[in-house]
Order: C-alpha cells, then sequence, then structure tokens
C-alpha cells in the first residue's frame, strides 16, 4: 500500500510515425505518437512544427503549459471555496517561453498565466486575488518545474443579470 498522499500515474505513449523505413533518416520518420490513458481519449500528439511535427496535434510544450494553466485552475477553484469566494467564470491566456541552447536541447525559461476570473460580489475581490498566492503554492505541477510560473490575474465582479 502507497504512503499516505502519495499517487502513481501511468500511461502509454506509442510512436506511430513509421512511414515504412522506421528512422533511416532524419526526414523519413513522422514525429507522431498516441498518448493512452485506460479510460480515457487518446491524445494525437507530435514534435512541435519547428522539430518536423504535425502543427495539428497537441506537443510536449503545449501539454507542459496546459498542465500548469490546468493545476492553477484547479488549485484556484479549491482555494476560493476554502475562502468562500464564488467564481462563476475563469478563463487563462497562458503562454510560455522555451529557448533553444543550441546544441540540440533547450528549457523552458518562464511561464505566464493571465486568469481572467469573475466572482459574485465585491465583497470577495481582496480573497479572490489572494487565492490566486494560495494556488500557486498549491499547485502540483508548479512545484515541480525549474522555472518561474508568473501570474498576471485579473479578478472582477458579475454584472447583475449574468
Amino acid at each position: 500500500m502507497a504512503p499516505l498522499g502519495e499517487h502513481h500515474y501511468a500511461l502509454t505513449t506509442t510512436w506511430t510515425g513509421n512511414r515504412g523505413t522506421g528512422t533511416s533518416g532524419y526526414r523519413d520518420y513522422a514525429r507522431d505518437v498516441t498518448i493512452g490513458i485506460n479510460g480515457k481519449p487518446d491524445l494525437l500528439a507530435s514534435s512541435d512544427k519547428p522539430f518536423r511535427g504535425d502543427p495539428t496535434r497537441w506537443n510536449p510544450e503545449d501539454l507542459l503549459l496546459a498542465a500548469l494553466s490546468e493545476c492553477h485552475l484547479l488549485s484556484y477553484l479549491h482555494a476560493c471555496v476554502s475562502a468562500g469566494v464564488v467564481v462563476s467564470e475563469y478563463r487563462d491566456e497562458a503562454t510560455g517561453v522555451m529557448r533553444e541552447d543550441g546544441r540540440g536541447g533547450g528549457a523552458f525559461v518562464e511561464v505566464t498565466l493571465r486568469p481572467r476570473v469573475v466572482v459574485a460580489e465585491e465583497s470577495m475581490l481582496d480573497a479572490a486575488r489572494e487565492a490566486h498566492r494560495t494556488a500557486n503554492e498549491w499547485c502540483f505541477i508548479a512545484n515541480s518545474v525549474n522555472f518561474p510560473v508568473r501570474h498576471e490575474a485579473t479578478v472582477s465582479v458579475a454584472l447583475e443579470g449574468d
């Protein structure tokens, strides 16, 4: 039995880009990948377009940015419930910067989350803003990366009748 608080995750990543000659040359294979988890729809992935990937598929950089954005969102909603803040809308326009190192590798150097949040009442604004700091502390993914995850949050009050 796993210790309290330890969680394990598993998935299968399958390369589907063999065009008939395998990796016989750098241009001879597709970067297509299928990521599967039991009970969930398959995720079609590839490398990013600059790395000879299919731009219609998710790439690892997209997935990392999505994981950070979603983790903050879910942590934020939890923090708001704990603080008595009623959130009616949340939309994040997240961006990330990855820098190549010139040796074939690279790394993300920062991510900026730009959540736009709407809360039920004006009296909730301060607690809603503070909940972003709490969410950042709670986000498992943000706590797992070695680059800054910045927040440029906007919090407003729902208009009457919304």
